[in-house]
């Protein structure tokens, strides 16, 4: 990480010609347990990972807003005081974004001072590992310090899922930021996505002698297409088909009387959400009491869920759960969002090599890409660096 951060340093100094007052960082997350629970106010159990994006910031003397990466050649501007979502295009809306929704969460932006900031990441875009969270976080914290507005990490959480909403528009959840500002080493987040309410779930992973494996299938996604969007419609005609205000508010108790009035699909999307809010409370049991290795079958029951009831898996995704598990791997799912992004592998240490040339070999026997592979760790969650 001193790497990037030289390189951020460097990269700041170069497209704005001074030095920068302070590093920010903040990590992608690995979504260990429930996926699209969180705008269906269920359960989540995230963690922060060891990758994260890193933001440079130096103050203004006016009030002008301006962002730049290392892996984008335009500098993007904007007046504090003409922010909206309206004015937000490509990339930018996410950093932009975030010190829009600061102030519709209250922030008086009127006598605050411009911002210079500078951008670069090793969370993998497009991956499943919330990129795009890691940005709204480091941008948050960074933004928060810098103009001492005081907001607590739930409330900046907020505030990122605000902007990718309304100035990304992709209607997401709150899990992702709140992995990446709440997370800590060698724990999950274990959030309560209504009442917003988190604790902390030892992993253990490493006492156990265990790692979680990253297979990035390299097959871009984009949650601001329709398949996000569309999984989220059903999900809700289902809650109001049934008479509740979310999905949440059902248990596996009411599965038969669900399938006995929703059609097919809208069934199958309800019972995703209804059986992963179930199997996020008993990893979070598992890992209390018992410990990792109890937890392979929930995460293979998970992937199962997303492939044939939410209908979210893709072909690369499906061979690299089913490789792993043959290979040794106590449990296995997709991660993230879905139609892409990457699968994760629950892994003794000693076996990691064994699955990564299995995985290799499979890929390129049915004619795949290859795949990126690489290990994460549990970790802190975003920072003054």
């Amino acid at each position: 990480m001193s790497d990037i951060r030289d390189d951020v340093v460097e990269g700041f100094e170069e497209t704005y010609g001074y030095s920068p007052s302070g590093i920010w960082s903040a990590p992608g997350r690995v979504n260990l347990i429930g996926e699209h629970t969180d705008y269906n106010l269920g359960f989540v159990l995230p963690f922060a990972i060891n990758r994260r994006t890193i933001v440079a910031l130096g103050l203004r003397d006016d009030g002008i807003l301006r962002v730049a990466s290392a892996f984008a050649d335009e500098v993007a501007e904007v007046e504090i005081a003409d922010l909206s979502p309206e004015r937000l295009q490509g990339w930018p809306a996410y950093p932009l974004g975030v010190a829009w929704a600061l102030a519709q969460y209250g922030a008086d932006l009127a006598g605050v001072p411009g911002v210079d900031l500078f951008i670069e990441s090793t969370v993998p875009v497009g991956a499943g590992l919330s990129s795009s969270a890691a940005i709204e976080s480091a941008v948050a914290v960074a933004l928060n310090d810098v103009w001492q507005l005081g907001f607590d990490r739930a409330t900046l959480a907020k505030v990122g899922q605000l902007a990718e909403n309304k100035a990304v528009g992709v209607p997401t959840g709150i899990m992702d930021q709140s992995a990446s500002l709440l997370g800590r080493g060698d724990h999950a987040v274990f959030l309560d996505c209504r009442s917003l309410e988190s604790s902390l779930v030892p992993l253990g992973f490493e006492e156990a002698g265990l790692q979680v494996l990253i297979i990035d299938t390299g097959v871009s996604h984009s949650h601001a297409t329709g398949g996000y969007a569309a999984r989220r419609a059903s999900c809700e005609l289902g809650a109001r088909t049934l008479g509740v205000p979310s999905l949440r508010d059902l248990t596996v108790d009411d599965l038969p009387r669900a399938q006995q009035i929703l059609d097919d699909e809208t069934f199958r999307r309800v019972r995703h959400i209804i059986t992963e809010n179930q199997r996020v409370l008993d990893t979070v049991i598992a890992l209390r009491e018992t410990g990792p290795h109890a937890i392979g079958d929930l995460l293979d029951a998970s992937h199962i869920s997303m492939r044939d009831d939410f209908e979210i898996s893709i072909p690369e995704l499906d061979l690299a759960v089913e490789t792993a598990q043959l290979n040794g791997a106590i449990g296995a799912r997709m991660t993230g969002g879905g139609f892409g992004g990457a699968a994760i592998a629950l892994v003794p240490t000693e076996g990691i090599s064994r699955i990564q040339v299995a995985i290799d070999g499979a890929f390129a026997e049915h004619g795949f890409g290859q795949p990126t592979m690489f290990t994460v760790v549990p970790s802190d969650g975003a920072a003054r660096d």
